[in-house]
């Protein structure tokens, strides 16, 4: 019934419907099948089109069926046939037509809020810019006149003034009284901003479907969330692993809701909730979205190549994380840190309390110093709602439950190796080297590069930092000394079948005894243990 064409010019499939003619009628209509063009190569719209054009043949069909059909009776139901399939034509590819325009409204839309955007940065900026110019002209003037200094110092100082005003020059933007051979030789060659380049070579090509523009749309506005909308030539194969990470880490639900949480901020809460993450497939269809843009760029010159190609995506079936197991564990343990945006003692901190609490990632990274807490002679991280100031900045904090606020005595292994010694400090956070994101949220880059540090050392998409949570669990719930659910539930900050026991309990001498118990439960062998 529906059949597909190679184009000879474009190479791409091209729609066909095609039905057999019953041997009854073919002497009548002169034919043995109907054949008709579809007009699309979309295989969606071709269904759509060939189930209607099924029903209307369908009824010509049983017209000649009946007992004393004439021919002009059949001819004349078949030209209504193709005037109905015609019309049908024409109201879709208007429809199409009209949704072609609503996107390209959309991104116009969005792209003169850029412009705005912009255009105000810089006339914030400008003033300082032109002080600053101003600044380095007053202190050229002044070294030309001083005598302390060499010539040599001179020299060297009056080159650095030199390049900075360039810098300043270079960005500024040209006066309007300027002559027009003026502008003309100031000018600079800029780059191509990504959004610049997906207008000119998705959004305002007319072959291009509405779905494809759609579908580019989402993925450049994933781009930019995460990096702005930054020159071509900047993007390199380690943005665009970095952007592979992100999308990797996205979890199903992620823009499907009422809210739609910041990119970084939804794969952070997917990494610690242990949320079902998007597919592979879904990865690689934005990638491919993507890479068009950049072959077309690469053929104008607009870039040295195509980042977005020769990627490896799992397009198998989805996995489910669970606990690392010994083997795994020592790898990890084993290797070489060479994360550089924070110290390799941070990420020994993190990890060593993940092993010994099963604490979230998001609890971790938000422990402040006032949260070490010494409840009845036992010390213990107080996880609990917060609000922090930083650089005039009002910063809140809360678990992801209200089961996540609770009280866990630390593990004589962490005291042992001087935790509380080695990272307590006069700041607010307790972790005081682990950089707050561009959206403020702590522990997001380490959660980017715990995952890059894991793929390194080739270890299973199963397993992640949240996997030291499943460990903990594991751990305890295969212990034979009678620790009871209700403990280790409360230690997790699990939602529990059984009532919460509340934080004026968790207090209590005998209930922080019993959850020191559990905690003093989580063993590891000795090579672990020691680490």
């Amino acid at each position: 019934m529906l059949r597909a064409i190679p184009s000879r010019r474009t190479g791409q499939p091209r729609y066909h419907f095609r039905r057999i003619v019953p041997a009854l009628l073919r002497p009548l209509l002169g034919k043995t099948e109907i054949s008709l063009v579809l007009h699309t190569s979309d295989k969606l719209v071709a269904r759509e089109r060939a189930a209607a054009l099924y029903a209307r043949t369908g009824q010509l069909f049983r017209a000649g069926k009946m007992q004393h059909p004439t021919k002009d009776d059949l001819l004349a139901l078949y030209r209504d046939l193709i005037q109905s399939y015609e019309a049908a034509l024409k109201a879709q590819e208007e429809s199409a037509e009209k949704v072609l325009e609503a996107e390209r409204a959309q991104h116009l839309i969005e792209k003169a809020d850029l412009v705005t955007k912009q255009s105000t940065f810089l006339n914030t900026v400008l003033p300082h810019m032109e002080g600053l110019l101003k600044g380095l002209g007053q202190l050229r003037h002044t070294l030309e006149k001083r005598e302390i200094w060499s010539v040599t110092e001179k020299q060297g100082l009056q080159n650095q003034i030199t390049t900075f005003c360039n810098l300043i020059q270079t960005h500024l933007p040209h006066n309007e009284d300027k002559t027009d051979g003026q502008k003309s030789s100031s000018k600079q060659p800029r780059s191509m901003k990504l959004s610049t380049a997906a207008d000119k070579f998705v959004f305002s090509v007319p072959s291009k479907s509405a779905g494809t523009i759609k579908g580019t749309g989402k993925t450049v506005a994933l781009f930019t969330e995460a990096f702005g909308d930054i020159p071509v030539h900047q993007i390199t194969g380690d943005i665009v692993g970095e952007f592979y990470d992100l999308l990797s880490g996205l979890p199903t639900t992620h823009g499907k809701g009422k809210i739609t949480l910041p990119l970084r901020d939804a794969v952070r809460e997917a990494e610690e909730d242990g949320a079902e993450l998007v597919s592979g497939k879904t990865v690689k269809n934005h990638f491919s979205r993507m890479s068009p843009i950049w072959n077309a760029l690469v053929l104008r010159d607009l870039a040295p190549k195509n980042p977005w190609a020769n990627w490896s995506f799992d397009l198998t079936q989805k996995t489910n994380r669970r606990a690392w197991s010994e083997d795994e564990l020592r790898t990890l343990l084993t290797s070489k840190w060479l994360g550089r945006v924070f110290p390799e003692r941070t990420y020994r901190g993190i990890v060593r309390i993940a092993l010994y609490t099963g604490m979230r990632l998001g609890e971790i990274c938000n422990l402040r110093n006032e949260d070490i807490e010494v409840l009845n002679g036992i010390p213990c991280f107080h996880i609990r709602p917060h609000t922090v100031e930083i650089d005039g900045k009002i910063r809140e904090w809360s678990p992801k439950t209200s089961a996540g606020t609770r009280i866990v005595p630390i593990h004589s292994k962490l005291l042992e190796k001087g935790i509380l010694e080695e990272f307590r400090n006069a700041g607010p956070y307790f972790f005081s080297e682990l950089p707050i994101s561009n959206f403020g949220v702590r522990g997001a880059n380490f959660e980017l590069i715990f995952s890059k540090h894991k793929r390194r050392l080739n270890l299973p998409t199963q397993v992640t930092f949240h996997s030291f949570r499943h460990l903990v669990s594991t751990v305890l719930r295969n212990q034979d000394n009678h620790i009871r659910e209700l403990w280790i539930d409360d230690l997790l900050g699990h939602e529990a079948t059984h009532k919460s026991q509340g934080t004026t309990q968790y207090t209590s001498a005998i209930y922080l005894q019993n959850l020191q118990r559990v905690v003093e439960a989580i063993t590891y062998p000795d090579d672990i243990a020691n680490w």
